[in-house]
């Protein structure tokens, strides 16, 4: 195997692994709070308190990938991601539990700004949109199999056990990258500033519809559950099969945008996508049984990730003229963004829907969003 394939490959399993790592305490939590006494409200803000360090770190980690290389910050990120995967079983406190769960975001952010940096040192143009659709249907099959994998570990023993897996994973994860064969890249000479890569048109472009997305999945998800409970009359495993089957919609697609991406190019392609999500959202709200929700679900998943992989790549397009090609600037940018929008989306979107219905709040977010889609398209004919 190439050293190119090992950086995948690795890459790969390391994202894997920083979304289970993620998604196992959802089986786990009610144990956390008989435990330790925590309410809902403290278990929401243990959640969003991952969302805090990992914005904090992404642009900073990128810079410093961009001096030092890529194998260093990954390994360490990883061991982190263990150290804390760890602590967070062992929390016999609030305190500690918070602790872990910050510093698991560090650990989210270094993974994912400096693992895709590495995939863009490792591809060039013609193959980024190919491979980085590899590493995001890993993604999605740990978003799928996560509170599977957590739950199983825990009834086979304990509630230590799901956490204590995972966290041999990261180590191992940590002895690939400290081992993966080094590559020369082209040095950053003039350590152009976090400022003046952001003010670059097409970086911020990147960055707005990063953001658009974001706050348009994390919008969808909560709302989803509200309007399916309350109208449809679903129950927690209809629910968890609707989900179940986007995740298969997107494991298999990112097989058919990357190939696509480096076709046509990924800021076209982010452009459809917006546009196709923007155009499906209304019709979310027609869902009236079981079947008609999983179709339309599928169908909106699937013109979503024709945004995420594409402007993965895009980001990358963007950023590779710029001295010494400065992907891990690009993709702190890239992360720091899809964290705005992750976190302004649950909030806008339960917001607008205690004061609306569901149909109207998807026709109102649609509209929002092919504006900005429509303002963003005309803005890159003036770079």
């Amino acid at each position: 195997m190439g050293s190119r394939s090992v950086a995948l490959v690795l890459v790969t399993l390391a994202t894997f692994t920083d979304i289970v790592a993620y998604s196992i305490c959802v089986p786990v939590l009610p144990d956390f709070a008989h435990r330790l006494g925590a309410s809902p409200t403290m278990i929401g803000l243990l959640f969003a308190s991952f969302g805090v360090t990992l914005l904090a770190v992404s642009v900073p980690m990128g810079v410093i990938s961009d001096r030092i290389g890529r194998k260093g910050p990954l390994a360490l990120g990883m061991l982190v991601l263990a150290g804390a995967t760890v602590l967070f079983a062992r929390a016999d406190s609030l305190g500690w539990l918070f602790a872990a769960r910050m510093i698991q975001g560090a650990a989210d952010g270094v993974t994912w700004v400096v693992g895709f940096a590495l995939i863009a040192d490792r591809y060039g143009p013609d193959e980024r949109g190919r491979v980085m659709g590899y590493v995001m249907s890993g993604t999605s099959i740990g978003i799928m199999l996560g509170p599977s994998i957590g739950g199983w570990l825990y009834e086979a023993g304990g509630v230590a056990l799901p956490f204590e897996c995972t966290a041999g994973l990261a180590l191992a994860c940590a002895v690939g990258f400290a081992l993966m064969p080094a590559v020369a890249r082209r040095p950053v000479t003039a350590s152009p500033s976090i400022w003046s890569v952001a003010r670059v048109p097409a970086v911020a472009l990147c960055a707005v519809a990063v953001v658009a997305t974001g706050a348009t999945i994390a919008m969808l998800e909560p709302v989803l559950l509200m309007f399916f409970t309350r109208r449809l009359g679903f129950t927690s495993s209809q629910i968890g099969w609707l989900f179940g089957g986007v995740a298969v919609s997107s494991i298999v697609m990112p097989f058919v945008w990357g190939p696509l991406t480096d076709r046509w190019g990924g800021r076209r392609l982010t452009f459809i996508g917006l546009a196709l999500t923007a155009a499906w959202l209304p019709v979310m709200a027609t869902a009236s049984s079981f079947g008609t929700a999983m179709a339309l679900m599928i169908v909106q998943w699937i013109a979503i990730g024709l945004i995420v992989t594409p402007s993965l790549a895009y980001m990358a397009e963007t950023t590779s003229f710029i001295d010494g090609d400065v992907y891990g600037v690009g993709y702190g940018i890239y992360n720091t963004a899809w964290g705005v929008g992750i976190l302004a989306g649950p909030a806008l979107g339960g917001w607008l829907f205690e004061r609306s219905s569901f149909g109207t709040l998807t026709v109102g977010w649609a509209t929002a969003l092919l504006l900005v889609t429509l303002w963003l398209s005309r803005l890159q004919f003036q770079r």
